[in-house]
């Protein structure tokens, strides 16, 4: 955490610290599961990789995906993913909360954080339905113990479903940098619809490890599917049984001082709720949400895509162009928000626009699409032009950090997903015509998955590159410690560190940053330099090297 957005935090927690008009309510809150089966669910069978309970199951593909079946009422469904999710929940707990204990090691700093989180989310409880709430306490019923100073398990994972919001709107952070595209008509090899999209949602790489790809048949709704991790019962990628997807994608959004719908939450409403796109519209006008948000939602009952652009003042539609391609980044395009100042300096400060225009130009170089043309672009690095940007600039569609990608032919109940790592690893291919056919997998025990339609592994994972690029990520940390006075470096490190990731402008300016703290003015000047003669990200990033190099000069004189 950043220096100045925990002081913002701290600054948040003063102010209304002697509030507690809400506080006390939310933290003493259960929901209502009176009315639900609260039968405490036993695992029944296990066979190796295979656990189930009755018709529900989890299962770990030759992939390492874990294909989750569950069914059920609100709290049984709740009950049944933690029993079946068990150690995978609380080892996803312990990665995801020990990030926040080590952010603020100190007690002080954690009581602080605690009390904000018990502020911001005082409303949380009132903005998520008694179904989802119902879901979340069976969940946490196999949450750990070992964060309860945080929050009580229920709590914990009521604010874990918020997380992706909380992170996008306290620290405007590039958590997600998200892209993704919808094509159909003369754009689509067979004239079907076809979305596909990069998941870069990037909490450590441990929190990638366990892809859970979850197969939801509920007691009232429509059965989905949806990619997610342990412990989350949210939708950021999801599609229903009657061919309707929805994908989400950050928008800029200033601070709310309260939190209400979380996003996800929103969409799996979507995706349990909703037929086509009209029903889509209608349940995201229903709920109050707290950041600004882009759901792409491409349904098979209308052969085609829209974005739905919400943010806690207004929403917008985009429809799919005439050009029968929709392409989504981390900028709204509706008529709503065509004047939004906050908008329009998102995309200029911002690589949004950079990769809306890279998309544009992969879709137009690949002609008409199909599943395995889609996931070459989701797996494409390369800036415009086909200009080396460097592994894991963000100015790239495929920035080497994405929790999943996944490819939908709606029409057809296909849908594709990508196993590590990022979207580099074979996409799995599943067929929701067959898998809610049946009651589950029991009997089989095996996959899910129609093999036959798999896409191949990408080549670039038994490349050089990608062994340089895999080393550059501990080395960067082992940089970022030593810029922060936590280590020193050996004295070869440097030209190691650069030559693992020449063209990416980061390593020249943190170079740059190590060569003046060392007081080498000269190097610092060159290395900066040559971090402006790469592809850097945004123009912010670009003034704070350019700032760097005058100092550089300065010193020289």
């Amino acid at each position: 955490m950043r220096k100045g957005n925990f002081q913002n935090i701290v600054l948040i927690v003063m102010l209304f610290a002697g509030s507690s008009c809400g506080i006390s309510k939310s933290i003493h809150h259960q929901p209502a599961i009176s009315g639900y089966d609260q039968t405490i669910p036993r695992v029944d069978s296990f066979n190796g990789n295979s656990i189930y309970i009755g018709q529900n199951s989890l299962l770990q593909n030759k992939q390492k995906l874990w294909e989750l079946y569950v069914s059920g009422d609100p709290l049984q469904r709740g009950l049944i993913t933690g029993s079946l999710t068990d150690s995978l929940l609380k080892r996803q707990e312990h990665i995801f909360f020990s990030k926040i204990t080590d952010m603020v090691s100190s007690g002080s700093r954690l009581k602080i954080i605690r009390q904000f989180l018990k502020w911001y989310n005082r409303k949380l409880y009132k903005n998520v339905t008694e179904e989802y709430q119902a879901e979340i306490y069976g969940l946490s019923q196999h949450s750990t113990h070992d964060y309860d100073k945080i929050a009580s398990p229920f709590l914990r994972s009521l604010y874990l479903h918020g997380a992706h919001d909380i992170g996008h709107a306290l620290q405007d952070l590039a958590l997600v940098g998200c892209s993704s595209f919808a094509v159909a008509g003369d754009k689509s090899e067979d004239g079907s619809l076809i979305l596909g999209r990069n998941f870069d949602f990037y909490v450590g790489d441990a929190f990638a490890e366990n892809k859970v790809v979850a197969f939801v048949n509920p007691e009232k709704g429509i059965p989905f599917m949806m990619v997610t991790w342990p412990g989350m019962i949210g939708a950021v990628s999801g599609m229903n049984n009657e061919g309707l997807t929805v994908t989400i994608n950050a928008g800029k959004s200033k601070i709310p001082l309260i939190a209400k719908t979380p996003i996800s939450i929103l969409t799996r409403e979507i995706l349990q709720y909703a037929k086509n796109i009209d029903e889509a519209i209608a349940i995201a006008k229903k709920r109050k949400v707290f950041v600004a948000e882009s759901i792409m939602v491409g349904s098979a009952h209308d052969k085609k895509a829209v974005l739905i652009e919400v943010s806690p003042h207004k929403l917008g539609v985009y429809e799919m162009p005439e050009n029968h391609q929709l392409i989504s980044t981390n900028h709204f395009q509706s008529d709503a928000y065509k004047n939004d100042k906050r908008n329009k300096k998102h995309i200029i400060n911002s690589h949004s626009q950079y990769r809306y225009e890279r998309m544009t130009e992969l879709l137009a170089q690949n002609g008409k699409l199909n599943p395995e043309k889609a996931a070459a672009i989701l797996r494409n690095k390369d800036g415009l032009n086909e200009k080396a940007l460097g592994f894991g600039n963000e100015k790239s569609l495929n920035q080497l950090i994405a929790h999943h990608a996944v490819i939908f032919k709606p029409e057809q109940r296909l849908v594709w997903v990508s196993s590590n790592p990022y979207q580099l690893g074979e996409f799995v291919c599943y067929d929701l015509n067959k898998i809610f056919t049946s009651t589950g997998n029991k009997a089989s025990f095996i996959s899910f998955a129609d093999s036959t339609k798999n896409i191949p592994q990408d080549s670039f994972m038994y490349t050089k590159a990608y062994l340089d690029y895999e080393q550059f990520k501990i080395a960067d940390r082992t940089m970022d410690a030593a810029l922060n006075k936590k280590t020193t470096l050996a004295d070869n490190f440097i030209p190691e560190y650069v030559s693992l990731n020449p063209e990416y402008w980061q390593v020249y300016y943190k170079a740059g940053k190590m060569a003046s703290k060392n007081k080498q003015y000269g190097a610092a000047k060159q290395y900066f330099e040559k971090a402006l003669s790469k592809e850097i990200t945004t123009i912010p990033e670009k003034a704070k090297v350019e700032k760097q190099l005058k100092k550089a000069i300065k010193k020289l004189r």
